[in-house]
């Protein structure tokens, strides 16, 4: 089996799937394949990591949305903390059932969980991508309570130990034979409660909040470029870490330029006569800078001229790509009675050797003819 393929092809699910069909088709296969039910079978531990990995990107909503658009390229790199072998999936059958049922096993406690990671997409020129700048972006954001210090707490007073779960985070419950164990519903897993709880934040340690944050684009990015700033996505319930920002870069279209990676396109009218004797053009570049471009003599429209270290800078790295000229050889609409004069004067002096292509296509098309006759 083909591990590398598609999410939601891993889990056997539509990419409209819901989280409860998503859970479901993930609980069914982690079942199957887990290297507990199939213990030294390399092929079955395989597969269970790339499940899990598949499960824990469709299940979280912002990896889900990342993944749908940009694929596995999206968590490359260490972006958005996906992706990754295994995924952050599941080591043994115990994790499985913790997370679907509540961990049955040995009550785990666990800590407030980390801010979620925030999404800005940001639109800048050509010319900003060519020498990077450096922006200001406005977001609305959860951040840490400034009247608690992110605790949750009235200043002065404290948290006690949760008088439900006894500060395990989590309470039993029998079921018939089974005891199923669930998430404490008076501390929310945190095995504490607060006592008095901050009024500006309701005790959840957070506000929203609008910030101006700083952002370096560096020289060089492209469409789609992924920028993280970490620890500026949103704050953590309770004092727990922040997430990350990442930034989308996505570039407007340029008046003369394309882009193809670090290289640069653009078209380059030129006179018939300039195409048939040859000459210079001037090209300014994004650099601020003049290219002299030589126009050899005869070239023909379409022709592509290189120049060079005029492109776009390399990304985080040395050089810069080339700029490529092409030129389109452009036939006069407007001439003078001499104009047409010194025409017609070259047309009765052409040999058919001035133009070898137009030359050889008609005897080729009176070689078709002919043979038609025949």
């Amino acid at each position: 089996m083909n591990l590398d393929i598609d999410y939601y092809e891993l889990l056997e699910v539509e990419r409209t799937a819901d989280e409860k069909t998503l859970k479901s088709a993930y609980r069914r296969i982690a079942m199957e394949c887990h290297p507990d039910r199939n213990p030294g079978c390399d092929k079955s531990e395989a597969r269970f990591k790339a499940v899990s990995q598949a499960y824990d990107v469709l299940k979280d909503p912002q990896k889900r949305a990342a993944y749908d658009r940009l694929g596995k390229a999206a968590f490359e790199n260490g972006g958005m903390g996906g992706g990754g072998q295994g995924g952050g999936g599941f080591g043994d059958f115990s994790d499985i059932f913790e997370s679907f049922f509540g961990d049955a096993f040995g009550g785990r406690q666990r800590g407030p969980a980390r801010g979620a990671d925030l999404r800005y997409d940001l639109e800048i020129s050509l010319d900003e991508a060519f020498h990077g700048k450096d922006a200001e972006i406005t977001i609305d954001v959860a951040t840490a309570c400034g009247t608690c210090e992110g605790t949750g707490a009235t200043p002065g007073s404290g948290k006690r130990r949760c008088n439900l779960c006894a500060g395990h985070g989590k309470v039993r419950a029998q079921q018939g034979f089974f005891v199923v164990e669930r998430t404490c519903p008076t501390c929310h897993g945190r095995g504490e409660v607060i006592e008095d709880p901050c009024r500006v934040c309701a005790g959840e340690g957070r506000k929203d909040e609008r910030k101006t944050i700083s952002v370096n684009i560096p020289p060089g990015v492209d469409e789609g470029t992924r920028i993280r700033v970490a620890g500026k996505g949103e704050a953590g319930p309770y004092g727990a870490a922040a997430g990350d920002l990442y930034i989308f870069i996505h570039l407007s279209r340029h008046k003369v330029f394309e882009r193809d990676g670090t290289t640069l396109f653009c078209r380059v009218p030129v006179s018939f006569t300039t195409a048939a004797l040859g000459g210079e053009i001037r090209i300014p570049g994004l650099d601020g800078a003049e290219h002299l471009i030589i126009v050899p003599e005869g070239i023909q429209s379409g022709k592509q001229l290189r120049q060079r270290g005029a492109g776009m800078p390399v990304l985080q790295g040395r050089g810069r790509g080339d700029m490529v000229i092409q030129i389109d050889v452009e036939t006069p609409s407007k001439l003078s009675a001499r104009q047409k004069e010194i025409l017609r004067e070259f047309r009765e002096t052409e040999t058919g050797e001035e133009c070898p292509q137009s030359t050889g296509f008609f005897d080729k098309l009176k070689g078709i003819w002919d043979g038609i006759a025949t």
